[in-house]
């Protein structure tokens, strides 16, 4: 049986939060953001989640109604475009990592009691969303309730379920998108730099679903400007 990051707070009764994200380095869509929490592992069993990106499509999305189906409560939440663009792309995606939480407790009635991310640094959301309701307190009381370390989503369980469902649900959402904004080859790239992608922007340039702030969407519109700016008018001819 794997050693888990979860353990020692399972072994204190606690309900144990895991976060994750997808699309925080695409080029157009929003960054999502999934929360999970797991009932505790009991004898040798083991948990069939493991990170997302390790994983082929048609096997996240069998997996995304187990986790469903296994967890105490799951949440998904998003920051769109123009909210990464007005708040940058590391607040706008705490944003998301906070929706998700907040939807525990509000379509689940379950509280977490402590929290995991991977490598996200919400120790300031946690704290505020803690003390608006806070927990009851184990006994004996464990030195932090928040733990971020890097690669959480190879070492827990709860965090590498999250990843399934952020990754499944933003993956899905780009395929809508795909639907409404045909030609940028959405469904594809998921909204990633690929030159498909890079291509397309500079032939039919951003539509609303970029993200304007990020380098190769903010050249692409400069060079666009440009264009207009130096093209001849009827008042310029000699």
């Amino acid at each position: 049986m794997r050693p888990v990051l979860e353990a020692a707070w399972w072994h204190l009764g606690l309900r144990v939060a895991g976060i994750d994200e997808a699309g925080r380095g695409a080029l157009a869509g929003p960054v999502v953001a999934a929360a999970v929490i797991l009932p505790p592992l009991t004898g040798q069993t083991e948990y069939p989640f493991y990170d997302s990106k390790t994983l082929r499509t048609q096997v996240r999305e069998e997996l995304e109604p187990q986790i469903q189906a296994v967890a105490l409560a799951w949440g998904v939440g998003c920051a769109e475009a123009a909210e990464i663009d007005q708040l940058g792309i590391l607040k706008a995606t705490h944003l998301a990592a906070m929706r998700a939480l907040q939807q525990l407790e509000g379509v689940h009635q379950v509280r977490p009691q402590a929290l995991l991310t991977d490598y996200l640094r919400l120790e300031q959301d946690w704290r505020g969303y803690l003390s608006k309701n806070p927990p009851p307190t184990p006994n004996p009381q464990p030195p932090t309730l928040f733990h971020c370390p890097p690669k959480a989503d190879r070492d827990s369980p709860t965090v590498a379920a999250a990843s399934i469902l952020a990754k499944v649900a933003r993956d899905r959402h780009m395929q809508t998108l795909d639907n409404q904004y045909p030609g940028y080859g959405f469904a594809q790239h998921k909204g990633y730099g690929t030159a498909v992608h890079l291509r397309a922007l500079r032939q039919l340039g951003p539509c609303t679903q970029h993200r304007r702030t990020f380098a190769p969407v903010a050249q692409v519109l400069l060079f666009r400007a440009a264009a207009v700016e130096g093209a001849p008018t009827c008042g310029n001819h000699s």
